[in-house]
């Protein structure tokens, strides 16, 4: 089945399950902290690939690369700027390996996270360096077999666009999520409704939102995206496995797979239809969502404080003792 014919069935059937976390499931196989996970696509490519099968297996019908921080401004932190090509060609080479040995149809999104840079005039980077940035990074992820490219996790308008731009010069068909706070917005202070007024003026098959502070606070996001749409593109969910604690020396997600489970089923009738997990997110907790989803009927009534009411609001804790990572330190990783 041609990746034209995927999309169509996207937009005819109730939902698209994505995968769920990359890097804090690469922690619970061997990656330490402080080290580039897409440097495994090179030097644990059996790792990778066992995780995306993992993914497969438990339900999702689409994996995203492990290549996030695969661009030349985040691998220079790790003196590997100069190995762009070559860890993005192999990142969708192996995802691809993977999705194809499956009867049902798998696709692959070529993950792009943020430069990490500022524009100018806050910062150094312009924007036509930042095309250039971008372009290297998704050019080698559509060579290495990726179906389509996936911006993730970025905040800033300028900086969305730069992207939407270099992937345009690919080909590939694009979607896109910023990562929502508490305060319904990003880092840089954008809105959904800001949001969802750049994305329709932009060449997008869908949009969203990924990682933010938990389940309940994804539902909501995807509520007022769906609110404040005037064309009906496909809307991405991909929340957080619940918050984030430091409990014996080890991060840990409140988010459980029943939680999980019915954070899928309340995204999809909140309006998303391509729904997965990020940080915090396994392979049981996909398995968990598969299930939730496919016993979902098309059309569904959506009360408005649904979400808060079963899946808690943000940040709510029973043990004091219990201490929180700030939202800050997880902005620039998809984990």
């Amino acid at each position: 089945m041609g990746i034209e014919t995927s999309f169509d069935r996207l937009l005819e059937d109730k939902f698209l399950l994505a995968d769920g976390a990359t890097g804090t499931n690469l922690f619970l196989k061997g990656l330490l902290t402080g080290d580039a996970p897409e440097l495994w696509n090179l030097n644990q490519p059996k790792k990778i690939f066992e995780l995306h099968t993992e993914f497969l297996e438990a339900g999702s019908q689409l994996i995203l690369t492990n290549s996030f921080g695969g661009s030349s401004c985040r691998l220079k932190l790790h003196n590997a700027e100069k190995k762009v090509r070559e860890i993005n060609f192999i990142a969708s080479e192996i995802a691809k390996e993977c999705a194809d040995k499956f009867q049902e149809t798998k696709l692959v999104a070529g993950s792009v996270g943020p430069t990490g840079e500022l524009f100018e005039p806050l910062g150094l980077l312009t924007y036509d360096d930042a095309v250039e940035i971008f372009h290297e990074q998704m050019d080698a992820l559509k060579s290495g077999g990726a179906d389509f490219i996936w911006i993730e996790t970025l905040s800033a308008l300028d900086e969305l666009k730069a992207a939407i731009d270099a992937a345009n010069r690919t080909g590939l068909p694009t979607c896109c999520t910023l990562s929502f706070d508490t305060h319904g917005s990003t880092m840089m202070g954008i809105g959904p409704e800001t949001f969802v007024r750049f994305c329709e003026d932009s060449n997008l098959f869908s949009y969203g939102a990924n990682c933010g502070v938990g389940p309940s606070e994804m539902v909501d996001t995807v509520l007022q995206i769906k609110k404040n749409q005037n064309i009906d593109l496909p809307i991405i969910a991909k929340g957080n496995c619940g918050i984030p604690s430091y409990q014996e020396g080890k991060i840990v997600y409140s988010g459980t797979p029943e939680i999980m489970s019915r954070y899928a089923q309340m995204a999809f009738s909140a309006g998303a239809r391509i729904i997965g997990g990020c940080c915090g997110t396994t392979p049981l907790h996909i398995r968990t969502m598969r299930n939730a989803l496919e016993k979902m009927p098309n059309s569904v009534r959506y009360s408005a404080d649904e979400h808060f009411l079963q899946l808690g609001r943000p940040w709510q804790e029973t043990d004091k003792s219990k201490k929180r990572i700030k939202r800050s330190s997880l902005r620039n990783r998809r984990s």
